[in-house]
């Protein structure tokens, strides 16, 4: 029984928002229901939980827990939530509302003989390293270069070992699948495409909105 995680519990202070940034409205619909649709419509789907900021009220119909005060504290609260037996999980930022079932099916698939399967865009602008003083020091091969989005897919097992790591560790890392990789996990990337954006400033937004329309539209 595979099991999405929904992290929904950003504040959205880049956004300019006036409240958690999952629940800011983008085509008429509150920002989480556009990822939890596409998850409801993949098949291999049996539950949903959302793990919304403090404070905020649970959404009737929705598995809700509360968040932490950073990412991996609110996927451990949501993990916490779902049976025992619930294997893989997926994990996916309410962020990103461009999600697909198609996106969510191809990551679960690409589950098989590795440890954890990530979305991923290849990255297409000349990437270069710099140091603190913005100087140069290398330009990067972009050939190898992926941008890294979600949803991310884990075996159980793997995420809770990841999750039980040092909170230092745990707390700075950008995404789950980070641990995995440091620890010696085999993490498969899946391509996704560029529109799977996510929502961080008002550009985001409006460019969301557009491709919503856009796809209602096809």
């Amino acid at each position: 029984m595979a099991v999405a995680l929904v992290v929904a519990a950003g504040q959205g202070e880049r956004l300019g928002s006036e409240g958690p940034k999952a629940l800011v409205s983008l085509g008429g619909r509150p920002m989480w229901e556009w990822s939890a649709a596409a998850l409801r419509a993949t098949p291999t789907i049996e539950q949903i939980v959302l793990a919304l900021p403090p404070g905020v009220a649970a959404v009737p119909g929705v598995v809700c827990v509360t968040g932490g005060a950073v990412r991996s504290e609110s996927v451990r609260n949501a993990l916490a939530a779902v049976a025992a037996d619930a294997d893989p999980i997926l994990v996916h930022d309410a962020a990103r509302p461009l999600l697909t079932p198609a996106l969510a099916a191809a990551v679960l698939a690409g589950l098989d003989g590795v440890d954890a399967a990530i979305a991923a865009a290849r990255v297409t602008d000349t990437t270069k390293e710099c140091d603190e003083e913005q100087l140069v020091v290398r330009t990067l091969d972009r050939s190898r270069l992926w941008a890294v989005q979600t949803p991310q897919v884990f075996r159980r097992a793997v995420l809770e070992r990841a999750l039980s790591l040092p909170y230092e560790e745990v707390a700075n890392a950008t995404d789950e699948a980070a641990l995995v990789e440091r620890h010696g996990g085999r993490v498969r990337v899946v391509a996704a495409p560029r529109e799977n954006l996510k929502v961080t400033t008002p550009l985001d937004l409006f460019v969301a909105e557009q491709l919503l329309v856009a796809r209602a539209a096809d």
